[in-house]
Parts: structure tokens; sequence; C-alpha cells
């Protein structure tokens, strides 16, 4: 049966970078799925002890192995073989990321081939599954999928071709129209928070119970205390123990994204113009998504977010998007850290809105 023609009117995909291929050196293996997320823990790489360093300076994100070498020849002849009316086109690398490889395809397209961690192949299949359906009613630009490659002799597992989203990574270019991206927030999140069906993917650790990130937490924290990363932890605990003592999410499990940071959302003259990597995609409690507003929007900005997003959120709620925001916060100061020494995993471009989200935070607390 014939591939469908692509649809002409969706946007073009970007992706923020992965980890720089020259540090993506071998790590020890973690015992459970840490080895897979970024975001389930944090572990001691061998290599920062032997140059004398304190186990905390040396404690960084897991850096996924690459299990298959994919190259331009590579893509070329997986396009040639399974979508031949696409293999013309001008190919080059996008981005390396945790799970996946992006490769801009043409100038309205990109191939997406899972290279490093074990999950990366489900979590294509997952986006290619369920984001058609739900792109049509989101107020910003996603990537699309648009075909499905099958696991072949060639290569062993299933890869997609999605809408190429313009624009740029807000670690790399972060908001400066706070108020216009706020709204913008705000509306994308209030038409994706939906009630999900009952076959749904679940939350998981993304969209769960937020006690149960509490050994994440602890770990997290103490890493950055030992580094001398933050300024206040006795703050940083306090949100967090807040949070964590408020009362669970009652309402029916709603669409998330999942993995709101400023390297999957994309911006364009100040504002936000797209967002990407829905691999993560679930059904949860929404707390995990509204803590994107201390990361992505400037200084003061958390409540015209809040007014913006419908039904406006209840005061547990945004407790517990206050304790998604220092977890996720303090993964990313290790991994900013990590980048500023050059280390395995490290991108230097996540410390600094990571550092501005506890700054926001904590300043709560001292009001």
């Amino acid at each position: 049966m014939p591939w469908p023609p692509i649809s002409q009117g969706s946007s073009a995909y970007s992706s923020s970078d992965g980890p720089p291929s020259d540090l993506v050196r071998a790590v020890p293996t973690l015992p459970n799925d840490a080895n897979d997320d970024p975001e389930r823990g944090w572990m001691t790489v061998d290599q920062g002890h032997a140059l004398g360093e304190p186990a905390s300076l040396a404690t960084v994100i897991r850096v996924p192995h690459a299990e298959t070498e994919i190259t331009a020849e590579l893509v070329r002849d997986l396009l040639r073989d399974q979508h031949p009316d696409l293999a013309h086109r001008p190919l080059s690398l996008g981005a390396r990321g945790w799970d996946n490889q992006l490769w801009r395809l043409g100038g309205d397209l990109a191939v997406r081939l899972p290279w490093a961690t074990p999950r990366a192949g489900a979590l294509l299949l997952k986006e290619h599954a369920w984001l058609p359906a739900l792109a049509p009613r989101l107020p910003l630009p996603v990537p699309v999928p648009q075909r499905l490659g099958e696991p072949s002799a060639r290569f062993p597992r299933p890869w997609i071709i999605t809408t190429w989203v313009p624009g740029d990574p807000a670690d790399r270019a972060p908001v400066t129209r706070g108020a216009e991206a706020a709204d913008a927030l705000g509306a994308f999140l209030t038409a994706l928070h939906q009630p999900a069906p009952a076959t749904a993917p679940g939350g998981g650790d993304r969209g769960g119970m937020l006690a149960d990130r509490a050994e994440g937490f602890a770990r997290g924290l103490s890493a950055t205390v030992d580094l001398g990363l933050i300024p206040d932890p006795g703050a940083v605990r306090a949100i967090w123990d807040d949070a964590v003592t408020a009362p669970a999410w009652d309402g029916p499990p709603l669409w998330l994204h999942g993995d709101l940071h400023p390297a999957n959302v994309l911006t364009a003259d100040g504002t936000l113009c797209g967002v990407i990597d829905f691999g993560d995609m679930c059904a949860g409690d929404p707390a995990c998504d509204l803590a994107a507003c201390w990361i992505l929007l400037p200084d003061g900005l958390a409540g015209r977010f809040h007014q913006a997003y419908q039904p406006a959120p209840d005061s547990a709620t945004l407790r517990r998007s206050r304790g998604w925001a220092v977890l996720h916060a303090l993964g990313r100061i290790l991994i900013g850290h990590a980048g500023d020494y050059g280390r395995p995993g490290g991108k230097p471009t996540w410390g600094p809105p990571a550092h501005a989200a506890l700054r926001r935070l904590t300043a709560t607390i001292h009001r």
C-alpha cells in the first residue's frame, strides 16, 4: 500500500542538541532505568575520581550509549528502502539527543531515529500513535509524525518522519517578551491538558505522585549542595516538603507533555513558537507540566501564566507544581555544571535557566 502524501499544512521541526559526540564517553552502567532518563537519577563517573575530584564533583547525568552508528548514508538508504519518494531530499544532521538522533529532511521534514537508550524506539512509537490526534488542537506548532519506518536488516528499530518546527531552543534563545510567552504557554497547556482516554500511556514518574521522586530529590539536593551550586538549600527543601504534603490530584488523568524544559520549547522574536520532543507524553497530574513556568518565563510572570491557564489551578496543584519545578531545576543544574567542565552528559546551556528557576522559587519563600 503506498504511503500517503506528506501534509503541507504543518510546521517544520527543530530540536535542541543532545550531548556533543565528543562528550559521549563510556560511563558505568546503572542498575536501574535511570540509564534511560536523565531525570531518574545521578551517578558518579569513575573518571572524576581518577582526577582526584570529590565524589560530588563527578556527579553527572548518565550519558546514553549509542547502539548503532547512524550516518547520512544509513538514513538515505532507509529512505530509499521504505520511503523512496523522500529519498532525494537534502539531508543533514540536526541533533543528537538523549534518546534519538534528528536528521533534517528537506525544508519541512525531519527523520528521528533511536540511537542510544533501550526506551528510545518505544518513545517514537508513542509519539506516532498519539500526537497526530492531539496536534490539531494545540495553538503552537509541534513535530507531527507523518510516516513510520519499520525495523529492518539495515536498522533493527522503528523510526519516524515528522514535520520540522522552526525556532531556537529556549535554553539558547531565552524568552524576552515575557507577557506574550506567559499567555502562549498558558494557552498551549490549556489546550493540551484535556482528559486522556483509558488507553493513554500512564504518567508513572512524570505525571504520577511527586512523593515517589523523593529519593531523586534528596540525591539532587545533596549533590548540588556538595558542589556549592545553590545558595539556599533550606528554602529548596521547604518548597519540596510543602509540595509533597499537598493534596494529590483528584481529577481525571490529563494529557501531559511530560518534559517541558527550555531545550524542548522553541522561541522566535523573544516568545514561544513551538514545542518539541513528546516522547514522555502521558496521562496524569498536570502539576508536572505547570512547573515549566518557573524555568521558561522571566521573573514575575508565573502569576500571569497561572491566569492564562484554564481552568485556574487550585492551591494544591500549584504547590505540587513548585515541587516538580525544584526537582527539575536540581537535575538541570547538575547537567549544566557538568557541561561547564566538559564532562559526559553536560550541557552548559541548561544551567542558567535552572539556576534562575530556583532563584524565583526560593524568593517566594522569603516574601
